[in-house]
């Protein structure tokens, strides 16, 4: 299966969560950029707010999209052991303070000074464009649930099936259109259109859904 764009994998999504969450008192949380299309389609489809979480990736240094750590927004780190063990502990503590100032960066261009919505006792339901080894949304789970949220569900179009069973372990729910036994190794390669988003469209993504939300 391919997915035309995030749009068209957004509105598939949002399909199976309508199922068991539609009605529900949650928020919906994008992971930016690509993220993002796709939480606008879910917190359209599920009459919820949107808001963002940014966890940010710590990518290996020979090849920079493998990703080795993950890095909360407050500076919590999850890694991959063996993989942290290989690399060098300054490199790493420099590259875990860049992403962190990366992850409030985006926070201020993308939100400015809007309040983030409470989600303590709530649902909440994070969502990405797909995963590959998973440590950046486990980082996210991580963020929100110091949150207290009542449960979190992990949404996302494409999964490898290790890395689902991993999360069933840390989320309440995985609800993923594909768990793949066979990764292709690129969540990229499971769509025709795949491009980078630029904070200016993840700007105007987000104020479309703030006037969906002020105008009902």
């Amino acid at each position: 299966m391919l997915f035309r764009n995030r749009v068209d994998a957004g509105k598939r999504l949002a399909t199976l969560l309508a199922v068991k969450y539609a009605g529900g008192d949650g928020v919906v949380y994008a992971l930016p950029r690509g993220g993002v299309p796709l939480g606008l389609e879910v917190a359209h489809a599920l009459d919820m707010p949107l808001d963002l979480i940014i966890p940010r990736k710590i990518g290996h240094p020979g090849n920079l999209e493998y990703a080795i750590c993950a890095v909360t927004e407050q500076g919590e780190t999850l890694c991959d052991e063996r993989e942290q063990a290989l690399v060098d502990k300054d490199w790493l503590a420099h590259r875990v303070r860049a992403e962190v100032a990366e992850a409030k960066r985006r926070r201020q261009c993308y939100l400015a000074d809007r309040t983030p919505v409470p989600v303590k006792g709530k649902l909440a339901i994070v969502v990405d464009d797909g995963i590959a080894t998973g440590l950046t949304i486990r980082a996210a789970i991580r963020d929100l649930k110091s949150r207290r949220p009542g449960r979190i569900v992990v949404a996302i179009p494409v999964v490898p099936a290790d890395t689902a069973a991993v999360l069933h372990t840390e989320a309440d729910d995985v609800v993923a259109i594909l768990v793949e036994p066979f990764y292709r190794g690129s969540v990229g390669s499971y769509y025709l259109d795949f491009p980078q988003l630029s904070d200016e469209e993840v700007i105007a993504l987000l104020a479309e859904q703030q006037n969906r939300d002020d105008h009902g």
